[in-house]
């Protein structure tokens, strides 16, 4: 039993890994791999960031700004933020800045 449970967890973690790493890896500028990577922001943002509403629309925003602020949400440095330090800590700063370049790109 200790090993199908072992093997499970290894089989999922490896997944995990490979996605991640694959994604740290390779350029992240990568359509496919930027949208994995995009996936969470669209929960709240939309697909193609215009969600709007509560939720701020990000597409279209200068990519330096997106990156500064979403570097500040990792880094806990904006007092008013709820749910963007939690989302923003589980991202490398490459991935973050790939991430604020890809929106950067999207049509408001």
């Amino acid at each position: 039993m200790k090993i199908k449970k072992l093997s499970r967890y290894w089989l999922l973690a490896a997944s995990a890994g490979f996605i991640l790493g694959t994604a740290q890896a390779e350029n992240l500028s990568d359509s496919l791999q930027i949208k994995v990577l995009s996936a969470a922001c669209a929960n709240c943002h939309g697909t193609d960031g215009n969600q709007g509403g509560a939720v701020p629309v990000i597409a279209g925003r200068p990519a330096g700004v997106l990156e500064s602020q979403l570097l500040a949400f990792k880094r806990g440095e904006d007092p008013k933020a709820t749910v963007m330090p939690r989302h923003a800590a589980g991202y490398t700063d490459d991935e973050l800045a790939a991430l604020a370049n890809y929106f950067s790109k999207l049509g408001r």
